[in-house]
Formats: structure tokens, C-alpha cells, sequence
């Protein structure tokens, strides 16, 4: 995963505006108005994914302050 994250970070927006160009280039603005449209949507929908995640994680971890019950505590 070292070597994996950085690569997937740097190549993935990469990839997207490539793939929005070559849309721009064979079907013209509309296709790459469309598809930028999508990839707004599919953002959207992963952010809201992960902030619901994040505000059950906060409730849990309010509910039993004590328990650690994901195990990844910092401090041992």
C-alpha cells in the first residue's frame, strides 16, 4: 500500500481529465459537459457516503467513550 496509494492518487485525476478530453475530442462539448456532470454526481454521492460514515462513527464513539471497538487506537 505504500507505493500503491501515492500512484493511485496521481494517476486517477489524471485519468479523469484524459477521459474528459478524449470525450471533448470525439463526441464534442456536449458528451464531456455530460460526463463532467456524472462525475459531479458520483463525487457527491462518495462525499455524502463518507460523511454519513463519519457522523455514525462520531455517534458510536459518543455513545461508549471507554471502548474502543474498532481497535486502532494510537496510543497503545
Amino acid at each position: 500500500m505504500r507505493i500503491a496509494r501515492p500512484i493511485l492518487l496521481v494517476t486517477t485525476p489524471l485519468g479523469v481529465v484524459l477521459g474528459l478530453r478524449e470525450a471533448w475530442r470525439l463526441a464534442g462539448p456536449a458528451m464531456a459537459t455530460l460526463m463532467a456532470l456524472m462525475l459531479t454526481v458520483v463525487g457527491g454521492l462518495v462525499w455524502w457516503t463518507v460523511r454519513r460514515i463519519r457522523q455514525e462513527d462520531a455517534v458510536a464513539r459518543a455513545r461508549h467513550p471507554v471502548a474502543d471497538w474498532r481497535g486502532d487506537d494510537p496510543a497503545r
